[in-house]
């Protein structure tokens, strides 16, 4: 190649030799350039998942979000052939480990579970909050979880009518208890107050088992509960199930009626837990993480497994989950408002 070159650029040379030199050069070029171009129109990204996956589910283990992430981390590790390990970062109500993803590499191998009020409703209730919503990206809606009004066997209201006349009666005598200021549960009971025009006095606590305790004992009124946590209090005959605060009546408890149905026809308080990555993860790789959700969820054997937590599989593209986050957003940044309520 050197001596091509140069008899290509010696003006020396005899001038056939330097045409022939010439052409030779020309020739190695345009094949050096084929071969570049085909090996880059070859040259793929590698598949995804490439190595192990990581959930993060910001809370305890053994909990109904626990149980969730592992059970979808297993269906996805099933599907791809590649590890997918959950860790659990808990913490300051499920702020530390969703902070942790927001700001982890957008690259699809950190991903979390997030329980809607910390993306829908801590956003604004916490104006010092460590992430913001658009840290986030949507992949997919995982589970949804129904949420009963329960009131103690000993309260004489046989319905929420009952109830809402006895609280209308006695303004500020009737108690409502929660897991904690700023929860499913607290703001279930602003949004009843808003609604029914009724005065209720909020007890938080720090926890849901000290909260239902004190519901079962008589301590407290009533509570918004997830239904996997009340049920067997209610089959118990410890508490009374008034109305189950979804869209639709649960199969579980099939002759209750929904809040809606009595009288309420925009009352909704459900929890739900969504799969997202941190914001920049490409839309290829979310789009993948998406549809193996789907087909995860789609399991027999796992909805039944959901069923027994009080849950109901979900599913959706990032499009839907982006909705749903906008709405549900809308819906308590209002109640929070309105009702001003603040953590201190």
């Amino acid at each position: 190649m050197k001596s091509a070159v140069n008899a290509a650029v010696n003006p020396f040379v005899n001038p056939d030799i330097r045409r022939l030199a010439m052409h030779c050069l020309l020739a190695c070029a345009a094949a050096c350039a084929s071969w570049l171009g085909a090996s880059a129109a070859h040259a793929q990204p590698p598949a995804y998942p490439a190595r192990p996956v990581r959930i993060v589910v910001p809370f305890a283990a053994g909990g109904p979000a626990d149980v969730l992430a592992r059970s979808v981390g297993e269906g996805i590790a099933k599907a791809t052939g590649q590890s997918v390990l959950v860790e659990n970062k808990a913490g300051a109500a499920g702020t530390i480990g969703v902070d942790m993803v927001a700001k982890a590499a957008p690259d699809g191998y950190t991903i979390a579970l997030v329980p809607v009020g910390n993306i829908a409703v801590n956003p604004t209730l916490m104006p010092n909050l460590p992430y913001k919503q658009a840290d986030l990206a949507p992949v997919a809606m995982l589970a949804t979880a129904e949420n009963v009004l329960v009131v103690n066997a000993a309260t004489p209201a046989k319905s929420l009518a009952d109830l809402l006349k006895l609280a209308a009666q006695k303004p500020g005598e009737l108690s409502f208890a929660s897991p904690g200021a700023g929860s499913q549960a607290h703001l279930a009971g602003e949004l009843l107050q808003l609604d029914a025009n009724v005065k209720l006095n909020h007890v938080p606590y720090k926890g849901v088992s000290p909260a239902m305790t004190d519901v079962v004992g008589g301590q407290v009124t009533m509570m918004f509960a997830q239904m996997s946590a009340a049920l067997p209090y209610i089959k118990a005959g410890k508490l009374r199930a008034l109305g189950v605060a979804g869209a639709k009546r649960s199969t579980v408890l099939p002759d209750v009626p929904t809040i809606a149905e009595q009288g309420f026809p925009k009352f909704e308080a459900v929890s739900w837990y969504a799969l997202m990555a941190p914001a920049g993860t490409s839309p290829e790789i979310v789009r993948k993480l998406s549809q193996h959700v789907d087909a995860v969820l789609a399991d027999a054997t796992l909805k039944e497994k959901l069923a027994t937590l009080g849950m109901e599989a979900a599913g959706g593209t990032p499009q839907q989950l982006a909705a749903a986050i906008q709405k549900e957003s809308a819906r308590w940044a209002g109640v929070i408002r309105q009702r001003r309520i603040t953590i201190d």
